[in-house]
């Protein structure tokens, strides 16, 4: 009966397209998967934050946060042109085989300099040295993010397997958690348990890769290399730039303050996530076919985007309402007593997930498959500088409150400043 009420919403929105139904499937089963997942990260986040408490939760938040750094660079912005990439020449096996093995390659690079430069921090910086090894640790995230293409998935729309993946690592972390963390001395195996259901996965998806769609790893020629990485430039630039207004908070925050003020702030912003991880299986899905569909007809994209619109504006703004009117029982429930500070920032930063639902459509899915991404580049990048001394300042006098403000304002920039862009270019996605 859910499958079927979901099948009549979906048509109703997106209407009678050729592919509708591979779409509606792999937006289920990423939806499915995504729901288990924000189920076990609702099971394990109260249990950790008991057992650690505000300063070890806050010392493994603050840790991740660094540790984004590096997966934002080996990602250089190819799960969005590689993907492209993949999706336009998905039935040219021999072009395939080309991207998989320069990205690939470029990651592996890119990995290697990641960590030597992290090997130099945590040598030459005391603020890092003293609690190196849980780096190090956390470090083992990357190798998992460079082993797993999931570019490579949905560029073939086939995100089915992404979902289980993620499913698996999550539930390797899950069942290790409730089994060797008892006490707050045992914070260390958080990040070592993370890396691995990471690292496995990753060493999974290559199996499916090279086993299912017969993938072949070749050495690339420079040019293709060099072609890749044209490619991801902006994206690069324009998901650093988005690191410093979101994982940089956390960063900003431990540098500024302590773990304990970290382990406020980022408990709250965990639930945020967990919330807009719900809203990630749609634009995973629609991401491929927008790009597809808008190389035939920038009419036939536009459409479904204003349809697009409509359905993820309308459903984030009231999951937001919720959140913001519910932020007490909400912390007071999933937290627990230690995290009565976490109520405030889980209020102000209640309505992301309605603002990034909007940046996402007319940033990613609207400004990025109609080839505006310098302009996208631009406003990313802005609005990373903005975040950056908003919340230094604010972190220094209000501490996790100052950063949530600086977080909101630092979206609702991105999202108006898009929506003008696309108004400029009377590209118009709000239909009466």
């Amino acid at each position: 009966m859910r499958k079927f009420f979901l099948f009549i919403l979906w048509k109703k929105f997106f209407g009678d397209y050729p592919i509708r139904k591979r779409l509606f499937e792999n937006f289920l089963s990423l939806s499915v998967i995504q729901g288990l997942n924000y189920l076990l990260n609702l099971i394990t986040l109260p249990y950790l934050v008991r057992i650690l408490g505000p300063e070890k939760y806050g010392l493994i938040s603050f840790a991740q946060a660094f540790i984004m750094y590096f997966i934002v660079v080996t990602d250089y912005g190819f799960n969005l042109s590689a993907t492209r990439e993949i999706s336009i020449n998905r039935n040219n096996s021999k072009k395939v085989n080309e991207i998989f093995s320069s990205v690939m390659i470029i990651k592996i690079l890119l990995g290697i300099l990641s960590f030597v430069i992290l090997t130099f921090i945590l040598v030459f910086i005391p603020k890092f040295n003293k609690d190196w090894i849980i780096y190090i640790l956390t470090f083992g995230m990357v190798f998992g993010y460079i082993l797993f293409p999931i570019w490579f998935f949905q560029g073939i729309e086939k995100m089915k397997f992404i979902a289980i993946l993620n499913m698996i690592s999550k539930s390797i972390f899950t069942i290790c958690i409730f089994i060797f963390i008892k006490r707050a001395d045992d914070y260390l195996y958080v990040p070592l348990i993370n890396s691995a259901g990471y690292i496995v996965a990753g060493i999974l998806s290559l199996v499916i890769v090279f086993k299912n769609f017969r993938v072949k790893f070749i050495l690339p020629g420079i040019k293709s290399i060099k072609s890749q990485l044209s490619e991801g430039f902006h994206i690069f630039i324009s998901s650093a730039s988005t690191t410093l207004y979101t994982i940089s908070n956390t960063f900003i925050l431990g540098l500024f303050t302590n773990n304990v003020i970290v382990g406020y702030y980022s408990a709250a912003e965990k639930i945020i996530k967990a919330v807009r991880g719900l809203l990630a299986p749609i634009s995973q899905t629609v991401y491929p076919y927008i790009n597809k569909i808008a190389n035939e007809s920038e009419e036939k994209a536009l459409n479904f985007i204003r349809k697009l619109v409509k359905l993820v504006g309308g459903g984030s703004f009231i999951i937001s309402l919720v959140i913001f009117i519910l932020a007490g029982p909400i912390v007071n429930l999933v937290l627990g007593s230690q995290y009565l500070q976490s109520v405030i920032v889980l209020r102000i930063l209640a309505f992301l997930p309605f603002i990034i639902g909007l940046s996402n459509i007319f940033g990613t899915q609207t400004m990025l498959v109609f080839n505006f991404k310098k302009a996208f580049s631009k406003i990313i990048i802005s609005a990373g500088i903005l975040n950056i001394i908003t919340a230094s300042v604010l972190a220094l006098i209000y501490k996790h409150v100052g950063v949530s403000i600086a977080e909101l304002s630092t979206e609702i920039f991105i999202t108006t400043s898009m929506f003008f862009f696309l108004k400029k270019k009377r590209i118009k996605l709000f239909t009466v």
